[in-house]
């Protein structure tokens, strides 16, 4: 699976074992041409269905506003809070603070003890009167992983000042890991209204990165490891928000990674991207002309007449053919037989990917579906061992890198639901994998794999694929969304952290030949 993200929509959606929750460091907003005071930017939590998120938005149809008479005595927030709207009045919050402190509860009590002093600076209209302590709260609870109670205090934060960004983007987040996608969908779009430039990072000598994000859907390169805070002033940049002169009014920076990696994502944004690319005075990693070739159904005329490289054939489908013998004379043309991979475009992850055995299965699943889809002919590629296996290799500057190897017996691999860690025969065959591909695959393998490398021509990119019985490279999927992460430094995955340290630093070689330039 490649690793979109949405962070942008900025907030980062990672399965648990990815490691703890972060916050990041004090951030100065841009918002068009106005230049805001510094937030704290918000958190990444985990959810399993959505590694990453996009920001997806439309306005949300009421916006709260404080009266005096809306004061309510509604619950602290706890684990039956749910959607209950936190009290406006200070007296109640210091009481509830005195509560949770004979309760043992400290965090709680100084949370409320801030919501109150924060009401009180608001009815007494006293002048730079904020939110931005009591949104901390609610960040620091969501990095805890105590989604409720952050909740309780965005929709608070909210109430008082509704164009807080950050409380908008990470209460959508909330919303959104519990199902609720339309509120989530409102939030994301007010949050990107307002702003559209996030600055993380301000050392002298820091690289200053301007990153290309889409906001209203997922397709957003996974880049936490690869532009680490320590050494890079990350500005993200919601381009699909932004109107044209914005792109003059940015601050400094040194190049471009154009973060927007999935081809179907970055397709209606084409214009957009070519504009700014013409406009740039800096470098532009993944130059959004490299992007678009990768669509799926272009794999395989992309890598034609690569020695040992095979990709199944695939077919873009704009909608539900009209009829059945449209749909044989859609598969028919593309060389598809029965059984078929469907999926919609634009996703990753294995996100409604349905094999479909038959036409009747077919029709019903794009019946259901709405939207551009793909499908694609289903090639068994189980070992003799029964099982299947996936590789990952990563590309920096054309140069691959082993990422990681999943084994699966079911033929749709990842490596969150392969089990990889229940078996140690799994995890010491991927350690050999990491630590001499040439001597596991072997040389003719390894050079059908740089071939592809250099054909992508992307500067960050990827391929998923298997090794066929006769030797052949067999392509899934090969795009520049492709998930790059270490692991916890304790756990029993902790050993391919060196290998992902090299493509690490071979990113920083390349932004520092470019840097240059």
């Amino acid at each position: 699976m490649s690793g979109v993200s949405g962070p942008g929509h900025f907030i980062v959606f990672k399965p648990a074992r990815y490691g703890h929750p972060q916050i990041t460091r004090a951030s100065v907003i841009w918002t068009g041409t106005r230049r805001c005071k510094p937030n704290r930017r918000h958190a990444r939590y985990a959810s399993s269905a959505q590694r990453r998120v996009a920001l997806q938005l439309s306005r949300p149809t009421v916006t709260q506003t404080l009266h005096n008479e809306a004061v309510h005595k509604a619950p602290s927030p706890g684990a039956s809070a749910g959607h209950a709207g936190a009290s406006l009045d200070p007296a109640r919050h210091r009481a509830l603070a005195e509560t949770r402190r004979s309760d043992g509860d400290e965090l709680g009590a100084v949370a409320h003890l801030i919501a109150a002093h924060t009401l009180d600076a608001y009815a007494a209209a006293v002048p730079g009167a904020n939110a931005s302590n009591l949104c901390d709260v609610a960040t620091g609870y969501l990095m805890k992983g105590d989604h409720v109670i952050a909740e309780y205090w965005y929709r608070l934060v909210l109430t008082l000042d509704p164009h807080v960004a950050v409380a908008c983007q990470n209460l959508a987040a909330i919303l959104a890991s519990v199902g609720h996608v339309s509120e989530a969908a409102a939030y994301r779009e007010r949050a990107y209204r307002i702003q559209r430039v996030f600055v993380e990072g301000s050392g002298a000598e820091q690289r200053r990165v301007l990153i290309l994000c889409a906001a209203h859907t997922a397709g957003n390169v996974p880049f936490d490891a690869l532009l680490p805070n320590a050494t890079c002033c990350r500005i993200k940049y919601a381009i699909d928000y932004a109107a044209d002169e914005e792109d003059q009014q940015l601050p400094a920076y040194d190049l471009v990674f154009n973060a927007i990696g999935d081809a179907d994502v970055a397709a209606p944004l084409s214009g957009r991207l070519a504009r700014f690319v013409s406009r740039s005075a800096r470098p532009v990693l993944n130059a959004p002309s490299v992007v678009a070739r990768t669509q799926r159904h272009r794999t395989a005329s992309l890598l034609d007449g690569l020695p040992d490289v095979q990709v199944a054939p695939c077919v873009q489908s704009d909608a539900a053919p009209a009829s059945r013998a449209a749909l044989d004379a859609l598969l028919a043309e593309s060389g598809i037989g029965f059984p078929v991979l469907a999926r919609p475009a634009a996703t990753h992850g294995g996100d409604g990917l349905t094999l479909c055995e038959s036409r009747a299965a077919l029709e019903a699943w794009r019946s259901a579906q709405g939207g551009v889809a793909y499908l694609t002919a289903f090639r068994d590629y189980r070992g003799t061992d029964g099982f299947y296996r996936k590789y990952r290799i990563i590309f920096v500057d054309r140069e691959p890198f082993p990422y990681h190897l999943a084994i699966s017996p079911h033929w749709m691999v990842h490596y969150y639901s392969a089990d990889m860690e229940q078996h140690p025969w799994k995890l010491e065959e991927e350690r050999r994998f990491l630590d001499n591909p040439h001597a596991v695959l072997g040389e003719r393998v390894m050079g059908a794999i740089a071939a592809i490398g250099r054909r992508l021509d992307l500067d960050y990119g990827g391929i998923d694929f298997t090794v066929l019985p006769d030797g052949q490279v067999l392509v899934f999927e090969a795009n520049a969304t492709m998930l790059a992460h270490f692991e916890r430094g304790t756990g029993s995955l902790a050993y391919k952290n060196p290998y992902v340290q090299r493509i690490v630093e071979a990113f920083e070689r390349m932004m520092s030949r470019h840097s240059t330039t």
